[in-house]
């Protein structure tokens, strides 16, 4: 027979979960089987919760449905890749970053003739004008050419307009400031009623392109790569992949830049790698 603990409330509520669990599951196999978007091997909890926020907001009373209307609603699909894409980003973010890239890396990365940079998972594209703006000031004039991608073709747009807000340019010219700036910040940037956009000298250093950390190959030899604040988005599996295919895409000594609560300890590349500012968790690759 069926004890009393069987129909308990807490059970009830954890079989609810676990239906909800296979749903979401089911959901984003039908997304990688439909759009070639693979998120299977994000943190369970974030995606999660960002999908449970498209639902909330669709007036949809469970996933089925929304899943449904993902694989017929092109556009409705775009919405939720924008909620499960990784957008939170400003220029010069964490300053004291920039300040180490600017004492610890430059110095070797004037050594090379011609320099190239892989900024994954670019978003909005804040931090790669922000290297182009250090690169610029440290002397590298036209020896340098950014690579920046991101899987959104929504946020890789943005990045390529590099148009801002206004009013986030006072928190940027401060981060500006406390990263080491040897210039004015608005040298940069244009007004224009209410954005900012980014000048074309910034942009002509920059390729904007598609690219997947989840499913995608290794880009051609990189000085640097810099993919901040993304691998806390992914299990262990998938992160240890995508180290793998900066590892393979990094040239002899060439740098390694994480965000401040992601480490390479733990990963395979650990032993190739070694620590240049290990607070900011920038890394160089061995040359051995």
């Amino acid at each position: 027979g069926i004890s009393a603990t069987d129909e308990s409330p807490n059970n009830a509520s954890q079989a609810v979960m676990r239906t909800e669990d296979i749903e979401i599951q089911l959901l984003l196999e039908a997304i990688y089987l439909q759009y070639g978007y693979d998120f299977r091997s994000y943190a369970k909890a974030s995606v999660k919760r960002r999908i449970l926020h498209r639902l909330a907001m669709s007036g949809m009373s469970d996933i089925s449905s929304l899943q449904h209307r993902i694989l017929v609603e092109k556009p409705f699909f775009e919405s939720l890749l924008l909620d499960l894409s990784i957008n939170v980003t400003e220029m010069f973010r964490d300053p004291t970053f920039y300040k180490a890239l600017r004492s610890e890396v430059v110095p070797t990365l004037r050594t090379y003739p011609f320099i190239r940079i892989w900024v994954a998972g670019c978003a909005s594209g804040e931090e790669v004008y922000s290297l182009a703006i250090l690169l610029m000031e440290e002397g590298f004039g036209n020896r340098f050419q950014i690579y920046a991608t991101d899987f959104n073709e929504v946020v890789l747009r943005k990045a390529k307009e590099g148009i801002y807000p206004i009013g986030k340019i006072r928190e940027y010219t401060s981060n500006y400031q406390k990263a080491g700036g040897l210039e004015t910040f608005s040298d940069y940037y244009t007004a224009h009623y209410d954005s900012v956009i980014m000048s074309q000298a910034l942009k002509e250093r920059v390729v904007f392109s598609s690219h997947n950390l989840a499913t995608d190959s290794v880009f051609n030899e990189m000085q640097l790569i810099s993919c901040r604040n993304v691998l806390i988005y992914f299990d262990r599996n998938l992160q240890n992949r995508v180290l793998n295919l900066f590892q393979d895409s990094l040239c002899r000594g060439g740098f390694l830049c994480l965000g401040k609560k992601e480490t390479l300890q733990f990963s395979d590349c650990d032993p190739n790698f070694e620590g240049v500012v290990n607070s900011e968790k920038i890394y160089q690759k061995k040359t051995g």
